[in-house]
């Protein structure tokens, strides 16, 4: 729900997500809130109640539009995509795409959306941060982006994103193509060394690294217990001493 669903079209139809919707993985559509306005001016908004600067989303567009969109796909689940809103995570994607056949994301603008809406109608908020933008289509975008690669048949394999940043509470191990040498920076050796159980352990390391040294949040929160673990956490307190 949108007021620049040509902006969101050009998005959503490219790439990864345009090719999952040829082949009907999924479905993505942007609809006018204008489109289901009940006066003539096609006016979706207008002064605050109390005063102060800027408008507001009035409520009757947007319930016009929800309604329309829940009698024809069933109620599914509401977000709004809202500064005050609980900060998207990947937990959040993996949720949303395991357990609603549908979503349906309300883009706010100007000062916001009325309340009476979203307390009748939106079943949770959602915020990318803490920082303001000047609608809801980027956040909306975003989480349509983070939900639709994890429906399966998307992406190629479960592999692209299980062993993506996020998906066990880590950050993702460095990445390396080709040519082998660039500006006198090489590929790691043991990349090239054909032995994937090393390989493995390697990239284990280094998202434990990775996530220690950039995330300390994330990093206490993980369980490394395990005996593998153990023993990489012991080469690299040999190797960082200081963290």
């Amino acid at each position: 729900m949108t007021l620049f669903p040509e902006t969101v079209g050009d998005m959503m139809n490219e790439s990864v997500l345009g090719r999952a919707q040829e082949r009907d993985f999924i479905r993505i559509e942007a609809h006018q809130i204008r489109d289901y306005t009940l006066n003539k001016q096609k006016q979706v908004d207008d002064y605050p109640y109390g005063g102060g600067r800027g408008a507001v989303m009035q409520a009757d567009p947007l319930y016009q539009c929800w309604k329309h969109l829940v009698d024809t796909y069933g109620p599914g689940r509401t977000i709004y995509l809202s500064p005050c809103g609980a900060t998207f995570t990947q937990g959040d994607a993996k949720r949303l795409s395991r357990e609603h056949d549908h979503l349906i994301l309300v883009c706010g603008h100007y000062e916001g959306i009325d309340q009476r809406f979203i307390d009748e109608c939106v079943d949770e908020e959602i915020s990318l941060g803490d920082f303001v933008l000047t609608g809801g289509e980027i956040p909306a975008m975003a989480v349509a982006d983070a939900v639709a690669r994890l429906i399966p048949g998307v992406l190629p394999d479960e592999e692209c994103f299980t062993d993506e940043s996020h998906w066990n509470g880590m950050l993702e191990y460095p990445q390396y193509s080709r040519p082998e040498v660039w500006h006198d920076r090489h590929v790691p050796p043991i990349l090239r060394s054909g032995n994937h159980a090393a390989i493995a352990r390697w990239r284990r390391k280094q998202s434990i690294l990775r996530t220690r040294q950039r995330r300390p949040d994330l990093y206490a929160k993980l369980d490394l217990t395990s005996k593998e673990d153990r023993a990489l956490l012991a080469e690299l307190e040999e190797e960082f001493p200081e963290g």
